[in-house]
């Protein structure tokens, strides 16, 4: 029998359980980060990103990384994590060999990365080194 795909909100609690299974001091060092779940990018967001199809992006990272913030900054703006639904449920479905909240957790570990400053290139490197 057919289940209907994951809403938003399904998503939603996924990527909430995942935060709240990252180490204490992970997320402390994350600070106040804001996940938003969508189902996809919008346009803008793709075109800034050189990107035409909205399947190719499945996470965004929104914000001033912490390596490059200063007191002297005027008011930060939000800190915030974009999920997007439809990426990764095409992502799950069509790689097979991964739950969606392992996925979920990846890429919600991922974007968080980049709030620490680190590059996708680093974080590959660092995911290849703990395998």
């Amino acid at each position: 029998m057919d289940q209907p795909a994951p809403s938003l909100d399904d998503l939603e609690r996924i990527a909430r359980q995942a935060w709240e299974s990252l180490p204490a001091e992970f997320r402390a060092l994350a600070g106040d980060v804001l996940i938003r779940i969508e189902d996809f990018a919008d346009e803008q967001t793709l075109a800034d990103m050189g990107m035409d199809d909205p399947f190719e992006l499945s996470g965004l990272y929104v914000g001033v990384d912490l390596t490059r913030q200063s007191i002297s900054d005027p008011a930060p703006s939000q800190t915030m994590v974009f999920l997007y639904r439809r990426a990764i449920l095409d992502e799950w479905i069509d790689r097979g060999d991964v739950g969606l909240a392992e996925l979920v957790s990846h890429v919600l570990v991922h974007e968080i990365g980049h709030h620490f400053g680190l590059s996708d290139e680093r974080m590959d490197r660092l995911l290849e080194d703990a395998d």
